[in-house]
């Protein structure tokens, strides 16, 4: 390892990437959050999924493909390692025979992650794990800012009458006072529906929508720009599902949709965040299953280091 009064990645002049310990970018383990600006943990679930599984097999693969990350992030000089202390907590232990159940146990052990003050970087799992992860931040920090990367708003009432799925945390997480309506942005928003007004009850409670037909051929740093002015420097959760990117960057997934964000773009959204006051983030809805290559879990990877990169508290060199 290194010196430095920091965790740091296991470098690849030290191990092999292919050896080593099986964590986030081969960073040391530990059981809980005790003494941790930042920390990485999955969620692996996928029992809220409504299409193709296998977003319960994600965090493992994510962790896997993480591999080749090293500590500095060249293209923007942020230096995370030189500043936080992180490392890897491991996965939350839910239930994976019940959706419920596993629901409440995720609320718990965030609400353990957050009682030590660190910003928990989430491996998930599938969208349903929104639920229970903002909701135990929004008891610390009050109701929060989002910025929601995804194909899909998100805001059902119900999926096969069911109040809690993939496709409802946003409605609940709105009901439960857990948002500031004015403050969340989902970008990249797009495919067929239901009805003609699919955003229109976001949109009416104050939901701000980026489409993906908006983001098309053009650059999102400026969008970023205007959304980071409006966020403020309240408190502020990104949650990215990956069906966001088009499927031609991210096909393991499991409601993929045409006519995606690119990857750049991607990196333009996350880095956009910086100077946010970010309390948490998340990367959902990877299905290694349907990933032959493995490069939706290369991406997934990449994405959680930049949220990392852009944490309050980061060092830029």
């Amino acid at each position: 390892m290194s010196d430095n009064k920091f965790n740091q990645p296991l470098s690849g002049n030290q191990m092999p990437r292919f050896g080593g310990p099986a964590t986030m970018m081969r960073l040391p383990a530990q059981e809980s959050a005790d003494g941790l600006d930042a920390c990485f943990v999955g969620v692996p679930l996928d029992i809220g999924t409504s299409n193709r599984p296998g977003a319960r097999l994600a965090p493992r693969q994510i962790r896997d493909e993480s591999r080749m990350l090293r500590p500095f992030n060249v293209s923007t000089g942020a230096a995370p390692f030189e500043s936080l202390q992180v490392a890897d907590i491991g996965d939350v232990a839910i239930n994976t025979f019940d959706l419920k159940k596993s629901v409440d146990i995720i609320e718990q052990a965030y609400d353990d992650i957050l009682q030590h003050g660190c910003v928990p970087l989430t491996l998930g799992g599938d969208h349903t794990i929104a639920l229970p992860i903002i909701r135990a931040i929004s008891r610390r920090h009050g109701p929060v800012g989002l910025i929601h990367v995804d194909a899909h708003a998100d805001i059902n009432d119900d999926m096969f009458g069911e109040k809690i799925a993939h496709g409802t945390p946003f409605r609940r997480l709105y009901e439960d006072g857990a948002l500031d309506p004015q403050r969340v942005f989902q970008i990249g928003l797009r495919g067929t529906g239901y009805s003609a007004n699919e955003y229109d009850w976001g949109r009416e409670r104050g939901f701000n929508v980026i489409t993906a037909e908006q983001c098309w051929h053009r650059s999102l740093v400026p969008v970023m720009e205007d959304i980071r002015a409006r966020i403020g420097d309240g408190p502020v959760y990104i949650s990215f599902d990956i069906d966001g990117i088009d499927p031609a960057y991210a096909p393991g997934t499991g409601t993929a949709e045409i006519g995606g964000l690119t990857v750049p773009q991607a990196l333009e959204i996350v880095r956009g965040c910086r100077g946010m006051n970010v309390v948490g983030g998340d990367l959902v809805e990877v299905s290694p299953p349907y990933d032959s290559s493995g490069n939706t879990a290369l991406l997934a990877a990449n994405l959680l280091y930049e949220m990392l990169c852009v944490l309050p508290g980061t060092q830029y060199k």
